[in-house]
């Protein structure tokens, strides 16, 4: 018996292929027919629309094709695919023949109606009570404002009973909370090239609907492009590496930042957000981070990042990399592993911890992160990270760079200005106070409009370099003075120095306090984005051969001073003896002293100088340094691979927050915006809203209204905003169009 050759996919060579097995013919005239494996199974004719709606319905139904290849063979969206479908479930094919388009009713907006419109709203009265009032919408009453205006006044004169051109047929109601578009003929093919895409269905009341704000923002932080150009792609699968990340950053702007928090959420409700049927879980997520952070390049997307946020404008046009600061943050580890103590300021104790050093933009938002080398001080990162800062600025402007009395140096002050870097700094140690008469008052105006002034006083000083005792080298800087308050009503006087001489000493003394931004970003990121949290939990082993503090040194050393302080208090009672044994007593003539006598009040001073030369001879035997293989055996270093990935996606996610936080007190009339703006974006995120993704070309995202009506008007001048940004969502041609809906007024308000 011979073997029958098997069917072709189509039987015309110029059809579109359809899936694994399909094809799609068109006549040119509008007609077309589906093959299946040589088969013809649909065909339509010119102009028959409700047969060509009811093949694509079945073909996404019968799982021909992914739903997405079925929508772009007939030229729709995954969602109106999805809308086919229901409406062929409710009313049969008959509901799929398209409705005639146009006006279905003569127009209500005839002139006297819109003049009674203007004299309502010339009372004060909303736009929706105005309408009540008329009997038409709010849409109404907006376009009848408008025609009155001047922006239609041929339509204005429209007779009545003539009918008005519609703006748009009416949409069908959303479905609430429908199941998720079924993806599995794509996750069983999770291992051929590519990952899944993107696809959305109209759906109604769908929780953390917020969370499509975040894009505009996001993809102004440049996390996805970087990703892409230093991370590459993940390995073939159905999640891809612009899921990972955005899945990543909107858990974050959610208060779930860490991997487990993806248990915290409802898969399908995540995945609708994402354009998936669901969410990725914790596993997922670890693997396909790990997957990243074994390229090695992870350290590599900081920098990109870095690159892409400096080299924008700020929300004013401001240049980002003209006011940098740096400071370090000690992130305490609390797990098993033989993990090195450091000392945490916020703890007020040393505890086993990793040490981070982090550099900020003039408005507190994080640009480069690097991970300190143990035990390392914050004026040895800054000259480790000054080479880095100045390739990622990529050309020679000089930068401004902030930071505490942690990395006070004279030299650095001096090895900064040499490469370009202007100091911005406090004085540490104890000085002489200026004379007060060299104080005038300066003063600043922030980027807010508010200005501050402060009595200061602005000389120069010489600093010691290092072995400046016998060589007299110095390093002469500027020096700015203000006098603040102290506890019981005194004042004392604090020093910032700086290398710049032509920074004003009212925007010294601003820029100076600005740096606690960076203090409120440690703060807030903690709080909100789990800046601190295990997102690893892997180690490796410590290099034994490095070289490590002697704390035999330390040791030692303190009992240098306590045998320094011993032989002093020591010598004070022998020389007050022996000036009693030299001072005769009154109404005595002669005095008797002896070798034995003096001898006997000298022994206690001589055993004490002796104990002194001793323990400073141990100490000055002792190594300052050691092996850490010596010292600690087995220490070991947490990961920084994974632990850069998931900070890299918190700065994007902490950015994001700042900038519409940002518009919300810049481009809206939110009046307590100075004090809730962060407040209300992250309410905000957590609203429920539609998606409708029926009109092609465009994902509108329709929230529900906030519990206050000032919150919602705020949150509705965000959207417009937003929407004029004109932002695709990621790994689609949809451009993201955002509204809120309007809340009726309660009886009796």
């Amino acid at each position: 018996m011979t073997t029958q050759p098997p069917l072709p996919v189509a039987m015309v060579l110029d059809a579109a292929p359809l899936g694994l097995a399909g094809s799609l013919e068109r006549d040119g005239a509008g007609g077309g027919a589906v093959y299946l494996h040589g088969q013809v199974v649909f065909s339509w004719d010119a102009g028959d629309e409700a047969a060509r709606r009811w093949a694509a319905v079945k073909l996404a139904q019968m799982k021909a094709a992914p739903v997405g290849e079925v929508a772009a063979a007939f030229e729709v969206t995954p969602g109106m695919v999805w809308l086919w479908g229901q409406l062929l479930a409710a009313g049969g094919i008959v509901s799929l023949v398209p409705e005639k388009k146009g006006p279905k009713k003569a127009s209500r907006l005839s002139g006297d109606v819109i003049a009674r419109i203007v004299e309502l709203r010339g009372t004060g009265l909303s736009q929706q009570a105005v309408g009540d009032a008329v009997g038409v919408s709010e849409f109404s009453v907006r376009r009848a404002l408008k025609l009155a205006a001047g922006q239609g006044a041929e339509a204005a004169q429209t007779p009545t009973g003539e009918p008005e051109p519609a703006p748009a047929p009416v949409a069908a109601e959303l479905p609430v909370l429908p199941a998720p578009v079924a993806r599995s003929v794509e996750r069983a093919a999770a291992g051929v090239p590519g990952c899944a895409a993107p696809v959305f269905a109209p759906a109604a009341r769908i929780p953390h609907a917020g969370l499509f704000l975040a894009f505009p923002a996001l993809e102004r932080s440049g996390l996805l492009a970087c990703a892409r150009e230093t991370l590459g792609a993940l390995p073939n699968g159905f999640y891809g590496l612009d899921t990972i990340l955005i899945d990543a950053v909107l858990r974050a702007l959610a208060g779930q930042a860490r991997a487990e928090g993806a248990t915290r959420f409802t898969p399908q409700d995540l995945g609708r957000i994402l354009g998936l049927d669901r969410a990725p879980e914790v596993k997922t997520i670890r693997r396909k981070i790990g997957r990243l952070a074994e390229t090695g390049k992870a350290a590599e997307l900081i920098a990109a990042l870095a690159a892409h946020h400096l080299h924008a404008a700020g929300p004013g046009g401001e240049n980002l990399a003209a006011v940098l600061y740096v400071d370090g943050h000690v992130r305490a580890y609390q797990g098993t592993k033989k993990i090195g103590k450091l000392y945490s300021t916020r703890l007020k104790f040393p505890v086993p911890a990793t040490e981070e050093t982090w550099v900020s933009d003039a408005h507190g938002s994080p640009v480069l992160l690097v991970m300190a080398d143990p035990g390392a001080s914050l004026a040895s990162e800054l000259r480790r990270i000054l080479p880095e800062l100045r390739t990622i600025i990529g050309d020679s402007r000089r930068v401004l760079v902030g930071f505490d009395r942690g990395g006070w140096s004279p030299a650095l002050f001096a090895h900064m200005a040499a490469q370009g870097f202007d100091v911005l700094t406090w004085r540490k140690g104890k000085t002489e106070d200026i004379d007060a008469s060299l104080f005038t008052e300066v003063s600043h105006t922030d980027g807010h409009g508010e200005t501050r002034s402060w009595p200061v006083a602005d000389t120069l000083v010489d600093l010691p370099l290092a072995g400046s005792k016998t060589t007299g080298e110095v390093f002469q800087t500027r020096q700015i003075t203000r006098t603040v308050p102290t506890a019981g009503g005194a004042t004392r006087q604090i020093h910032i120095l700086t290398t710049d001489h032509d920074l004003p000493a009212g925007e010294a003394v601003y820029r100076m306090g600005a740096r606690w931004r960076q203090e409120n970003q440690f703060r807030y990121a903690r709080m909100h984005f789990d800046l601190d949290s295990h997102d690893s939990y892997t180690s490796v082993d410590d290099d034994p051969d490095r070289m490590v503090p002697n704390p035999a040194k330390a040791t030692a050393y303190q009992r240098v001073v306590a045998a320094k302080k011993h032989f002093t208090d020591i010598a004070a009672d022998t020389d007050a003896a022996l000036l009693i044994l030299h001072t005769p007593p009154p109404g005595t003539t002669g005095l008797i002293l002896t070798n034995a006598m003096v001898n006997a009040i000298e022994a206690p001073r001589w055993e004490a100088e002796a104990a002194l030369d001793a323990v400073e001879a141990a100490h000055k035997s002792l190594p300052a340094r050691v092996r850490l293989g010596d010292l600690a055996p087995g220490q070991q270093v947490a990961d920084t691979g994974t632990k850069l990935i998931h900070h890299g996606i918190r700065m994007a996610a902490y950015n994001t927050m700042m900038s519409l936080a940002r518009e919300i007190r810049t481009n809206t009339g939110y009046k307590r915006a100075a004090d809730e703006a962060h407040a209300l974006i992250r309410h905000a995120f957590s609203q429920s809203g539609d998606i409708d993704p029926t009109i092609p070309g465009q994902l509108t995202i329709t929230l529900d209204p906030l519990p206050t009506a000032r919150a919602t008007r705020a949150l509705a001048e965000l959207c417009e905003h937003l929407t004029g940004t004109e932002t695709r969502y990621p790994g689609t041609g949809l451009i993201l169009k955002y509204a809120i809906k309007t809340k009726a007024p309660a009886p009796g308000n």
